[in-house]
């Protein structure tokens, strides 16, 4: 999108300025113009056609940079040549393109010839006008009358054009608390801050209609890249975010540290209103798999899964469901490291990541109720507007047994990714689900309900053990109430699985991915361990 302004100059470098001359000239006598003038609108020259033809002439020799041959045409070729030149390349426009259209005379015998002038300025885009060629006839020769007000009706004696190119760098982002986000602190920041300006990424600038003495702009003719307000001044201020500088140097900084060179994104978010405190990629390449991402959620969704059973009453935390080894359900499903545990109960099923046990208990729950239940109770697959591009989720009905069963433990069809499942985290700890943000005063447009206070409660329960007694030891020597739950996820026969680690303490709900990771704990843990250890204080 190409918008209408350029940021003020005392948050960028200084404006590149081209200044366009343009000089009263008077015109010298010339010879009528061939027929057959190109792209040339003719017209009706029902006044007089040689008037038109030379008008048209006029304005193909200057669309052709023959600038002698359209100042020949003038009252004046010597200034004439040199006003057009100068306009046109100093103010970078290639190839100007001119059409005419039908002649008017005036009352005092002068002939003007409208046209409209698109202006491609070169890396901007094209300036679009108006305009009128005059004409008089002298000794029977019809010359073009010149006036500066001619090239464009602003231009005098006392006013010329001025191009300004906006420096690139890159558009000025705030945290919550005002601070910069601009710098290598925040490598993955870097390729989405024009996202979060609100910027396409195009080059900026603005025509200025300046003084002639004093260098003072008097108004803008035309801008690229971003809007303007009338003066041609950009605000002041830096576009705010959600963001904590704290929190998303310190996520950068896990995943450089832990992620073993492999791709990774995490997420952290408040989970008393979805605000968005960190949001990180490695390597930061400019696609956000953090928010756009799809990933098989693995494990994770087992917090979906559960709640939905839950709701149903199918099951409690105490209710013994067996956790064997394998599973056939039209394919053959099985633990991470074919673990088991005879006896179970729920809650150690939760804990312990039991595939087995959750896909035993896919007749307790319809075909599209977990997609119902993530939609309904945890936003997953609404509309959200987070304020940059995101993926908000999918859950389908399953086609078969196969992939119900494959469903109840996050793998078919189901698609997520970090930003989604921090978010499932905190409306998991607070049972109320509040649309993912990044910039303030997003639309909300999803309608949700809340969970009972009742499975929020087991939830929780359930989290906290998977952390002292279960897959997410990895967390357990940090200090606070953090729960969690780790995911593995296949992603082909051929490929490492995916580790999944998602968590929450105090007021916030932080999720990470680590493609090939093999283990959420082995791969997750570390990064989140990692990121939780530098920043042990919620955000205020």
């Amino acid at each position: 999108m190409t918008h209408t302004s350029v940021r003020g100059r005392n948050r960028r470098t200084p404006l590149k300025a081209v200044t366009a001359a343009a000089v009263i000239l008077a015109v010298v006598a010339g010879g009528a113009y061939a027929a057959k003038l190109g792209p040339f609108d003719r017209g009706s020259d029902a006044l007089d056609p040689a008037a038109g033809t030379q008008a048209r002439a006029f304005l193909a020799d200057w669309s052709a940079g023959r600038y002698d041959g359209a100042a020949a045409r003038t009252t004046n070729p010597t200034r004439a040549q040199d006003v057009l030149r100068s306009f046109t390349s100093g103010l970078d426009i290639d190839k100007p393109r001119l059409a005419a259209g039908a002649a008017e005379r005036e009352d005092d015998g002068t002939v003007r010839v409208p046209y409209t002038a698109k202006m491609p300025v070169k890396g901007l885009g094209t300036w679009t006008y108006t305009s009128r060629v005059p004409l008089r006839e002298e000794n029977g020769i019809w010359k073009v009358d010149w006036a500066l007000e001619l090239v464009h009706p602003h231009l005098s004696d006392k006013a010329k054009f001025r191009l300004e190119r906006e420096d690139t760098s890159p558009p000025e982002v705030a945290d919550r608390n005002g601070k910069s986000l601009v710098g290598k602190e925040y490598p993955s920041l870097q390729p989405l801050l024009a996202r979060m300006a609100g910027a396409d990424g195009a080059p900026r600038g603005a025509i200025r209609l300046v003084d002639r003495v004093t260098g003072e702009i008097g108004g803008t003719e035309a801008t690229f890249g971003q809007r303007a307000d009338k003066d041609g001044k950009a605000g002041e201020s830096a576009t705010k975010t959600t963001l904590d500088a704290g929190w998303q140097s310190a996520a950068d900084r896990a995943l450089d540290a832990e992620s073993g060179g492999r791709n990774a994104s995490l997420v952290a978010l408040r989970i008393d209103n979805g605000e968005i405190l960190a949001m990180a990629n490695t390597p930061a390449t400019g696609f956000n798999r953090a928010a756009s991402g799809t990933y098989a959620p693995g494990s994770t969704w087992k917090i979906v899964t559960s709640t939905a059973l839950l709701l149903k009453n199918a099951v409690t935390p105490d209710t013994v469901v067996d956790c064997p080894k394998y599973l056939t359900v039209g394919k053959e499903f099985h633990n991470v490291e074919t673990s088991e545990f005879h006896g179970a109960t729920f809650r150690k099923d939760f804990m312990e990541s039991c595939n087995t046990a959750f896909i035993s208990l896919r007749g307790k729950l319809g075909d599209g109720e977990t997609g119902e239940v993530a939609r309904t109770y945890f936003g997953v697959g609404q509309e959200w507007h987070v304020g940059i591009p995101s993926y908000d989720g999918s859950v389908p009905v399953p086609k078969d047994e196969t992939e119900k069963a494959a469903a109840m433990i996050g793998q078919g069809r189901i698609q997520a990714n970090p930003l989604i499942m921090a978010s499932v985290t905190a409306t998991a700890a607070s049972g109320r689900f509040h649309q993912p943000t990044i910039l303030p005063g997003t639309e909300d447009k999803t309608s949700t309900t809340a969970l009972p206070q009742s499975v929020v409660a087991q939830l929780k329960s359930m989290m906290r053990a998977t952390v002292t007694e279960g897959t997410a030891r990895v967390l357990a020597d940090l200090p606070g109430d953090i729960g969690a739950k780790t995911g593995t996820a296949e992603v082909s026969e051929d490929e490492p699985n995916n580790g999944w680690l998602v968590a929450r303490r105090g007021n916030v709900a932080v999720a990470c991915v680590v493609e090939q990771g093999v283990t959420g704990g082995g791969s997750a843990g570390p990064i989140l361990h990692h990121l939780l250890s530098a920043v042990p204080d919620d955000p205020s």
